[in-house]
């Protein structure tokens, strides 16, 4: 079935984003812009875990997750410890919802208008991993570069 796939693949990449976060010698580095990195790693962390948790956790598993989009960008020096937990948690999330969802399901449309059109919620899950791998290697090439 696609949607342990799906899962399998949220649960491999958070785990990578996991290690990333944990593999910042300086901690403070997680935090830190230079030139045209608009980014921090810890703020495309908390962008990732609002995401996530929005899309999958409130939108198909009910989870009463409220994101504050505009803080996953503007929070800064929120403790390592505490990303760390915001991603176990995340995993946790996927792990418990996206085995709830039948094939019926996966098939449906996906119940928000995220792009410009509609769309099926199979379709949709493929493009949040696609999201999270992108933002993953965006967090890789920053510590490699500004964590020295």
């Amino acid at each position: 079935m696609i949607t342990e796939s799906i899962r399998s693949l949220f649960n491999r990449d958070l785990n990578k984003l996991k290690t990333e976060i944990e593999t910042y010698q300086n901690e403070k580095n997680l935090w830190i812009i230079d030139k045209s990195i608009a980014n921090s790693a810890g703020n495309l962390c908390l962008h990732l875990v609002g995401n996530i948790n929005h899309f999958i956790g409130a939108q198909l598993g009910n989870t009463g997750y409220v994101r504050h989009r505009e803080l996953e960008f503007s929070l800064k020096d929120i403790p390592r410890t505490e990303l760390i937990e915001k991603i176990e948690a995340t995993i946790a999330m996927t792990d418990s919802v996206l085995p709830q969802l039948s094939e019926d399901d996966i098939k449906k449309e996906y119940p928000l208008i995220v792009f410009e059109s509609k769309m099926t919620t199979d379709y949709f899950l493929i493009h949040l991993v696609a999201h999270l791998d992108y933002h993953l290697g965006q967090i890789n090439y920053h510590r490699r570069l500004l964590d020295n």
